[in-house]
């Protein structure tokens, strides 16, 4: 009877009945056909080739020896004879400290020095007479002797004879002491004389090495005040060859660094043109920078071309291990995960406490049903990660997930968790 009845409304309402009939029809269909993911794993293959760790830093660049010329005596700067760039050899002078008190200080020590050695012949002139007058009481004390011993002299005259022997003999004495008196002045005016001069030399400025003007801190008028240290005047690069780069390398970094290891980077003058370098010294006196420690590490680089210049910023890149022609597949293969509903039911965790190990996820013939590979790895580089077993070439590794509706990729998937321990 119910059939009977609907077969009679759908006759009295065809159009309703069509309505009903097609939305029956299209729920059916959507029911029975699967939904096409919104989504697709992009894929690479493993494939042979150069694998590069690098430690990245930050540094200055500085002439290799750069030497800071002063000044030793104090005065008023008349000339300067370089300017910033100018090539230097050495003995070449660079400016002129007024000599006019020094040039005086020269002619009273050369006067000092007259007045020493005429003291020194008045002194030796006084040795003579009292060698002279010592001969001559000597004489006399022995004539007197012979005319004491035939009765024609007293003994008072006698006594008067020797005591002007010994007065004679204290005279001598005293002109010998003039004459190393005189002698020992001698040599201190010639001193005072030599320091002068040399005081006077020290007023030409003079380059000790050959080298270029880096930097030039004085002008003519300016006074000089060399009382308490040395003031520098100029600094002078002595090769800019060669050229060395203090890079700041971080302490997390600092121990795959090594003396010998070759290097890369680049300035902002120069954004196309990578520089070569190589590690020459690690410092072992850390700085400390708002809580960041890092320790400077010394590179040193030719520049034959003279392109790189003292203070400019360097972008370094140390290279601290590489391998060549290796099967390597993208860093971020070994971070990528696929979505929890593509992951075959085996694909478990590990246990707690159990060794961690580095996997890939590999295309399979269904695009959303990836296999899990377990991999053991070499050289970790920022780009690139040497597989040395698991993996063999042309096997097509998953690095990212890619929306099909925005044609725009999604953020790079979850990382992995299970990665190898150390």
């Amino acid at each position: 009877m119910r059939k009977i009845a609907l077969i009679g409304w759908m006759r009295r309402h065809p159009i309703w009945s069509a309505l009903i009939g097609l939305l029956v029809a299209f729920a059916i269909y959507k029911v029975a056909t699967p939904t096409e993911p919104a989504y697709e794993y992009v894929a690479v293959p493993a494939q042979r080739g150069d694998v590069t760790r690098i430690v990245s830093a930050s540094g200055k660049i500085r002439a290799l020896n750069t030497i800071k010329v002063g000044s030793e005596i104090s005065g008023q700067v008349s000339r300067v004879f370089v300017d910033y760039n100018s090539p230097v050899v050495a003995g070449q002078p660079l400016a002129e400290i007024d000599p006019t008190r020094v040039r005086a200080r020269v002619d009273q020590a050369e006067a000092q020095v007259d007045l020493a050695g005429a003291a020194l012949a008045q002194a030796e002139a006084a040795l003579a007479r009292a060698r002279t007058d010592i001969e001559i009481q000597n004489r006399d004390f022995a004539r007197r002797q012979e005319l004491s011993k035939r009765g024609f002299t007293s003994k008072t005259g006698l006594d008067q004879a020797a005591n002007a022997v010994a007065a004679s003999r204290g005279g001598l004495q005293a002109a010998a002491a003039g004459m190393v008196s005189a002698r020992a002045q001698i040599r201190q005016r010639e001193a005072e004389l030599q320091s002068a001069r040399l005081d006077l030399n020290r007023t030409r400025i003079l380059a000790p090495t050959s080298g270029t003007v880096i930097n030039k801190l004085v002008e003519p008028g300016a006074t000089v005040a060399a009382s308490f240290q040395t003031p520098n005047l100029f600094e002078i690069a002595a090769d800019m060859s060669v050229m060395q780069v203090e890079a700041s390398v971080d302490e997390a970094d600092i121990g795959e660094v090594r003396v010998g290891q070759p290097v890369r980077f680049t300035v902002d003058a120069y954004p196309d043109q990578t520089f070569a370098a190589t590690v020459r010294q690690i410092r072992t006196s850390a700085t400390e920078t708002q809580n960041v420690v890092s320790y400077f590490v010394i590179l040193q680089v030719q520049n034959p071309e003279g392109k790189l210049l003292p203070g400019m910023t360097a972008n370094v890149e140390i290279i601290t291990g590489a391998r060549r022609a290796v099967l390597r597949v993208p860093s971020a293969a070994l971070r990528f995960r696929p979505r929890e509903a593509d992951r075959p039911k085996d694909a478990a965790k590990p246990a707690t406490g159990a060794k961690r190990q580095t996997a890939v996820w590999i295309a399979s013939a269904d695009p959303y049903k990836p296999q899990r590979r377990t991999v053991r790895v070499g050289l970790r580089g920022e780009e690139f990660v040497e597989v040395t077993a698991g993996l063999k070439p042309a096997d097509r590794v998953l690095v990212r997930s890619r929306s099909l509706e925005k044609k725009s990729e999604e953020p790079e998937a979850e990382e992995d968790e299970e990665e190898e321990g150390q």
